[in-house]
């Protein structure tokens, strides 16, 4: 079955072509906007099957992968950062702290769907106003959750993970290989 990625993260992208999987790149657009007291867990599992919905209406002849992931400190939900300055505070919030990464995906191939939610535990060090500042006039930091990616520069902030690295990076792999197997005959 092939398979069409709606989503067009790059980190998405090289961790499917890491384990082998052939597809190809449709981002679906859609608003990504969290609603007046959505919970994280909801957000993300929300956001991930509107994305598959829109992109497999579409394209009902494929299998469609879609995810969307956010950062979670103090029940605060940290998306992308608008500027630098927000990514320097949302860098600083998270420094010498543990928060947690939520990323919700979901297969659909038009007729059934699996949706899953994700979550890995991160822990910072504690940074310096130096380190930040770097790492965010680097460009890093604009187009991720929580302004850090974990495989872009930002793997010497954290000291520990609990759970998936590849939830980290933006895609669940393990879960999503498992997923797969429910649409593979």
């Amino acid at each position: 079955m092939d398979l069409l990625l709606a989503s067009a993260s790059p980190r998405r992208a090289d961790l499917l072509h890491q384990a082998g999987v052939s597809f190809r790149v449709i981002p679906a657009h859609v608003e990504e906007v969290r609603r007046n007291g959505e919970a994280a867990q909801a957000y993300v599992r929300r956001l991930a099957r509107e994305k598959a919905e829109v992109v497999s209406r579409t394209h009902p002849e494929f299998l469609c992968l879609a995810a969307d992931t956010v950062v979670v400190f103090q029940e605060q939900v940290l998306e992308k950062p608008v500027d630098a300055s927000e990514a320097s505070q949302m860098l600083h919030a998270l420094s010498g702290t543990q928060h947690r990464v939520m990323t919700g995906f979901c297969l659909t191939d038009g007729k059934r769907s699996h949706l899953e939610v994700v979550e890995t535990t991160v822990i910072f060090r504690s940074l310096t106003n130096q380190e930040i500042s770097a790492y965010v006039q680097s460009g890093a930091s604009m187009d991720k959750a929580g302004a850090y990616g974990i495989q872009a520069g930002a793997a010497h902030m954290v000291s520990r993970i609990e759970g998936s690295y590849t939830n980290v990076v933006g895609l669940p792999m393990a879960e999503v290989m498992q997923a797969f197997r429910t649409f593979i005959p």
